[in-house]
């Protein structure tokens, strides 16, 4: 597979199948709490898909206040298309619209530090990140 074979779009109004299939493939526990789920993605100021053919490979959202800060709480590909440019491409598009804004935050996984590192992103001198989880995946 090919980078150039991938069609990105800028919508919200995503195959909730589709949506709940990418989740689960990628071992997020939102996929078992589908309405909400889709909700979220809903509310996005912004959600960037990737396609392959009429498959639905990876997601990115952004959540913002509109004038100086934007948080990106997803960005999923599915396994199969993984390192081939996808993540890397959905960040560029995110990271460009926002390029303006004082501050572009992310929560990283341990794992998927390194990824991030290498398109631009960095670790929060001073800062630590902070959250309520319910901590309970169904």
């Amino acid at each position: 597979m090919n980078i150039q074979e991938i069609e990105f779009r800028e919508n919200s109004d995503l195959p909730p199948e589709q949506v709940i299939y990418l989740y689960s493939q990628c071992g997020w526990s939102s996929a078992k709490k589908p309405e909400k789920l889709l909700f979220a993605l809903s509310n996005s100021e912004i959600v960037i898909s990737a396609w392959y053919k009429d498959i639905l490979v990876g997601l990115g959202n952004a959540i913002s206040d509109g004038a100086l800060v934007v948080y990106y709480p997803h960005l999923l590909v599915l396994p199969a298309y993984q390192r081939c440019g996808i993540g890397r491409e959905i960040i560029h598009r995110l990271k460009q619209k926002y390029s303006y804004f004082h501050q572009q935050i992310l929560l990283s996984v341990d794992n998927a530090t390194s990824f991030y590192e290498k398109v631009g992103f960095r670790l929060a001198d001073n800062v630590k990140p902070m959250w309520i989880y319910d901590n309970f995946d169904i």
